[in-house]
């Protein structure tokens, strides 16, 4: 996607945060007399999609690659805050380190070359077979489908489908 198909769509989305930033103000307004948490985590959420519109907006202007970059770092967060939320144990470390530092790294290169055969395999077939194979190698047997299913559909959301 280039920046000139990139614009209807930031475009698009400023004149939605500029109507939802207005809107606030005006309820703010009304409200001046009165605190509200309600309103303050609206203007909160509204600050904070400025800031992803602003980042992606730059991204789109650096170029493709800028893009990739973009995309990898926010794989990596997401896939971050999706296995803290999984009960992993010490067996499952080195699946998750390969999941970071090889299978995450590896699909964003693949985008970044256009080796589009090779990405649409990688993590649903590859990944898929080599990270339960990598977690039973430390003999760790705990309820080890429902882990090493966590770990695979993390990356498979964090990282595949983003």
């Amino acid at each position: 996607m280039t920046l000139r198909d990139a614009m209807p769509i930031l475009a698009g989305l400023a004149a939605a945060l500029i109507t939802a930033s207005v809107v606030t103000w005006i309820l703010r307004w009304r409200a001046r007399d009165r605190p509200s948490p309600v309103l303050d985590n609206l203007s909160a959420r509204i600050k904070a999609w400025w800031i992803m519109i602003i980042v992606l907006g730059a991204a789109f202007l650096a170029g493709r690659h800028a893009v990739v970059v973009l995309f990898a770092l926010v794989s990596f967060a997401a896939l971050r805050e999706f296995i803290t939320l999984t009960s992993t144990r010490g067996a499952d470390h080195a699946a998750i380190w390969i999941s970071f530092f090889v299978v995450l790294p590896m699909q964003y290169w693949l985008v970044w070359v256009d080796w589009y055969g090779f990405f649409a395999v990688l993590i649903p077939v590859y990944a898929f077979l080599a990270l339960p194979i990598t977690a039973v190698i430390f003999g760790d047997a705990d309820n080890f489908l429902a882990r090493t299913a966590e770990t695979q559909w993390g990356v498979m959301i964090s990282v595949y489908c983003i």
